[in-house]
């Protein structure tokens, strides 16, 4: 019989191990990181063996947080084994923590704790722990897997007219894993540069993009829209707020981002107009989380440099394998902030009022966000003051990729020194877990249930 005492016994000892969902989430990709690390650090894994602790580190962490900023060249630098485990870390990485330990249990019969569910869930659907758990990672799984197939049958075709049949398939798996991760790794030292015209692998990619993009909620939404012959499913009348959001701001962000980059002068001098399109939407597209590049990034004008920011800065969408502050954060701040300039009581999404709640959250993610950026700038315009080409632009730039978990750089990466290494490593890795979830972990404590007197200043 389930007793009041029975009740306060899990939390009791869920008080004495001090563990959390933010903890949990927190300790899992560090505990993959340090992994990654060790893996790499073995002579196994590397093609010359001077692959150093630090260069480990860093490639580790670009790997789980799936950003794809790389002081050493993936293709030759690190042999098929390491490679192997590169790709293994971006997979986990995507996937999340909470994913690969929910799928170990269920393969050795075990029940996975409320508490590792609820950090499940908050990864991929921001909300508690459910009785469909197990169906919806399930789903998670099969729809993952089927893109990443899928997208790597359709880049061996293209891969195969420049490479064996056996480096093609295996280009074509790390590339289409990369791709719908939102990694960004290449095993190509100028990315997918010497692609740029090739539609068999630039479409693909970009599809796997988009789709890893949108979020597992948003991409389960549409796959059951499919299955009912593109009506709502039994019960709903259309799509759901949350997706709706999601499909129109990204749609926006990668049409918008294309004709700016357009318009900057991203692609004046090269090709036809159709190549400077594509090549401007490909970049818009992978720009927002996924870090490969069509272009030469440190020859782009200073707009183009300033759009592509703005592109990481927002990143992809919640419950993807994307950084940055996400799509719906950024809707939800400018709704609040259209609400104010209208003299609105509340904010409205397509017809639909925002709980405060939200909109409070979204603000202070958006705060976090812009004050651990300034701070990251701030501390590689100091400790990389003897570099030549460390210009603001280069270190603003590196400082918002590595946040938004991109991977684009104009250079300055393999030049950082051993203190802006470490910056950046840690913050692909808050960009990753979020910033919002990392003070969550760091500084959460109880409110206390007193109600200060009100004060008034003076604004603007």
């Amino acid at each position: 019989m389930w007793t009041r005492s029975s009740q306060k016994r899990p939390q009791k000892i869920r008080r004495s191990l001090g563990l959390s969902p933010q903890s949990i989430l927190v300790s899992g990709f560090a505990a993959l990181i340090v992994i990654g690390t060790l893996l790499l650090c073995l002579p196994m894994s590397q093609a010359t063996g001077d692959i150093s602790l630090l260069d480990a580190l860093f490639t580790a962490t670009s790997a789980v947080c799936v950003t794809g900023l790389t002081v050493v060249d993936t293709g030759s630098d690190f042999s098929p084994i390491g490679q192997g485990i590169i790709l293994l870390l971006i997979q986990a990485g995507g996937l999340g923590v909470m994913a690969f330990a929910a799928m170990a249990f269920d393969f050795i019969g075990r029940t996975m704790s409320l508490r590792a569910q609820t950090a499940f869930n908050e990864s991929f659907f921001q909300r508690d722990a459910a009785a469909e758990f197990r169906h919806r990672l399930s789903q998670i799984l099969k729809t993952v897997f089927a893109f990443e197939a899928g997208g790597a049958l359709l880049l061996f075709v293209g891969f195969a007219r420049y490479h064996s049949l056996p480096m093609a398939a295996s280009s074509a798996v790390f590339h289409a894993v990369s791709a719908f991760c939102n990694a960004g790794f290449s095993l190509y030292q100028e990315s997918l540069i010497d692609f740029r015209h090739d539609g068999f692998i630039i479409l693909p990619i970009s599809i796997l993009i988009v789709a890893g993009g949108i979020g597992q909620p948003v991409l389960l939404e549409l796959l059951r829209r499919i299955r009912h012959g593109c009506q709502p499913a039994p019960g709903r009348r259309g799509f759901s707020l949350h997706t709706r959001v999601v499909l129109w701001s990204s749609f926006v962000l990668i049409v918008g981002g294309a004709v700016l980059l357009a318009l900057a002068g991203m692609t004046a001098a090269e090709g036809s107009v159709l190549e400077r399109g594509s090549a401007a939407l490909f970049q818009s597209v992978t720009a927002r989380t996924a870090g490969f590049n069509t272009v030469h990034i440190s020859g782009l004008p200073l707009a183009s440099l300033l759009v592509l920011c703005a592109l990481m800065f927002v990143g992809g969408s919640p419950g993807s394998c994307a950084g940055g502050i996400k799509t719906t954060t950024a809707v939800l701040w400018l709704a609040q902030f259209t609400s104010r300039i209208l003299g609105r009581k509340r904010p409205a999404i397509f017809g639909r009022h925002i709980p405060g709640e939200l909109v409070r959250r979204a603000s202070t993610l958006v705060g976090l966000a812009l004050l651990w950026n300034f701070l990251g700038v701030l501390l590689l315009a100091v400790t990389e003051a003897g570099l030549a080409n460390a210009q603001l632009k280069d270190i603003l730039f590196e400082q918002l990729s590595a946040f938004g978990t991109v991977g684009l750089s104009t250079g300055l990466t393999t030049q950082l020194s051993i203190p802006g290494q470490l910056w950046i490593i840690l913050s692909m890795f808050v960009g990753r877990v979020g910033p919002l979830t990392l003070v969550v972990w760091a500084f959460y404590q109880k409110t206390p249930g007193v109600r200060l007197p009100e004060g008034k200043v003076m604004i603007g």
